[in-house]
């Protein structure tokens, strides 16, 4: 079902840079009415130009983030769609488990999304209509050395957003997963590992808002890497765990 995203309400998370910064510009463009938040104020208001909402806070502050979506509601009169594009990479080294970088992985990736969601759908419910989306990786869909951490939490969102879209769409709540593939973006210049299909923020933003405006509930992206992470959750176990092995040794 098409649905245009002009006129939208819509609050974008993670949004002072990569591919929440990118799919904010792509929305205003396309005519949402945009709020965004991050960490970063300069960078917010970078990103901005004068045409969207800044409402700074850290995702993993409940008090802010509670704070933060009262202001957006007040500032664009409501919201339709909220979309969590906040995260936190960190290659993991599995031998000597770092328990303070696990532990961000998750403060930010799914405890970060819990404050956006618990700020928000309940309103959504009530109102009985809104749009859930939340950006999660297809590093969730199998285990990859070196992405313990990362992989877990994102695992757990693409688990998270499946239920809820079970559970919230007979309220009039619909929920988009988006699971990219390797985009050039801040987080991943310091990757020191191949990237496969790597592409640019400003085309994972297009991409994204396609999707949404194409009603689609899942959106996975470069073609080839959809292609690549269907055929990998085929793959069986052991395997799997031969290709990880060899892929971290190289």
């Amino acid at each position: 079902m098409s649905r245009a995203v002009r006129g939208e309400r819509i609050w974008v998370v993670g949004a002072s840079s990569g591919i929440g910064a990118e799919l904010a510009r792509e929305l205003v463009r396309r005519g949402a009415v945009v709020a965004i938040s991050g960490r970063r104020t300069d960078e917010l208001d970078t990103v901005s130009s004068g045409d969207m909402v800044t409402v700074p806070l850290d995702v993993t502050d409940t008090a802010a983030v509670d704070a933060a979506a009262a202001t957006v509601r007040e500032r664009l009169g409501g919201i339709d769609t909220v979309i969590h594009s906040a995260g936190y990479w960190k290659q993991f080294d599995a031998a000597t488990w770092d328990r303070e970088v696990f532990a961000r992985h998750v403060e930010v990736n799914l405890l970060g999304l819990n404050n956006v969601l618990a700020a928000v759908v309940p309103g959504l419910v009530a109102q009985g209509s809104g749009h859930v989306v939340g950006i999660a990786s297809v590093a969730g869909y199998r285990g990859l050395a070196g992405s313990e951490a990362y992989g877990a939490t994102k695992a757990a969102q693409l688990n998270l957003l499946e239920a809820m879209r079970a559970s919230l769409s007979p309220r009039g709540v619909r929920v988009t997963t988006v699971a990219p593939g390797f985009v050039r973006t801040e987080m991943t210049s310091v990757n020191d590992f191949p990237m496969p299909f790597l592409i640019d923020a400003d085309e994972a933003a297009r991409t994204i808002a396609d999707g949404l405006e194409r009603g689609y509930e899942n959106i996975v992206f470069p073609k080839r890497m959809a292609v690549a992470a269907s055929v990998a959750r085929l793959v069986p176990g052991r395997v799997w765990t031969a290709l990880s092995t060899r892929g971290a040794r190289a």
